[in-house]
């Protein structure tokens, strides 16, 4: 029996749906999903095994023109997208007629693997809209497949599984067939955090956050975990923590109810704020935090 492995890249601009996409494929929530552009920072991989075949997906975030050091790092993770990719899944929304930028967007039209456009939430769109759309970005990407799907209700999403098994190399397994994903535990608990921030806090105060899980102690029965919340001003702490620590409590009760699903036992969490002056301009935190690879 020939088995089957390979990397499957999805990329697009903010908010089209790519980490909802993942986790539909995955049935593991392993990316943020929030209705906040930008929430997914690094390059989340997801595996999916079967018998014959290992899906290697990695979510990536949207694309945009970075403002400063941390977004530049961002992009890097998109840029390495293209480059180990053995299918590429191009996401777009319905009413959306271009890619941020232009460098991407002709990186996709002469990609060298097979590329599956998939048009999302046509769960919001009427008949003609969507040939519409289907007739546009024919035109726009002629080397893509393309799949009218809803990621988030499920419509079209095992077509598109189906067709990536087709399409996928001949190739032995990178990871064993029990892997979930690439991350350490530690990850998915500052992620979860970090979701739970973008939920309960307004304006600029999310993007300024990064968490870093100081502690993940695991017996039988319960994970201990010891998190700080960087931000980058004073005045930011003193909104993470809110009027008597209300704020702040309100997050780690979410957080944990989130954990203990994840994991599947009961967890104690405990959370500090620290002020990291200006972290996500500076190269060194940034490579602290695994976002810069150079």
């Amino acid at each position: 029996m020939t088995h089957k492995a390979g990397f499957v890249n999805i990329i697009g601009n903010p908010n089209v749906g790519k980490s909802t996409l993942m986790n539909a494929f995955i049935g593991e929530r392993l990316s943020i999903i929030t209705s906040k552009a930008q929430t997914t920072r690094h390059r989340i991989l997801g595996i999916v095994n079967g018998e014959d075949f290992q899906i290697l997906f990695s979510d990536t975030p949207g694309i945009i023109k970075p403002a400063y050091e941390l977004q530049s790092s961002m992009m890097d993770f998109v840029k390495s997208a293209f480059e180990d990719a053995d299918v590429l899944i191009y996401m777009v929304e319905i009413g959306e007629r271009e890619l941020k930028d232009e460098a991407f967007f002709n990186k996709i039209r002469n990609a060298k693997v097979p590329v599956l456009l998939l048009l999302n939430k046509i769960d919001k769109s009427n008949q003609g809209q969507l040939e519409e759309q289907v007739t546009l970005w024919k035109e726009q990407v002629p080397n893509a497949e393309i799949y009218p799907i809803s990621a988030l209700q499920g419509f079209n999403v095992k077509e598109v599984f189906d067709r990536i098994v087709e399409i996928l190399p001949e190739s032995p397994a990178y990871y064993p067939k029990d892997a979930l994903t690439d991350k350490p535990e530690r990850f998915f608990v500052n992620e979860i955090i970090r979701e739970k921030i973008l939920l309960n806090y307004e304006k600029e105060i999310p993007y300024s956050v990064e968490i870093e899980t100081e502690e993940f102690l695991e017996d039988e029965k319960i994970i201990r975990i010891k998190a700080v919340i960087m931000v980058e001003r004073d005045s930011q702490k003193g909104i993470i923590i809110g009027h008597k620590g209300s704020a702040i409590k309100k997050v780690g009760m979410q957080a944990r109810e989130e954990l203990e699903k994840f994991f599947d036992k009961q967890v104690h969490i405990e959370m500090f704020v620290k002020v990291n002056k200006d972290w996500r301009n500076n190269s060194f935190q940034l490579k602290r935090f695994g976002y810069n690879q150079k």
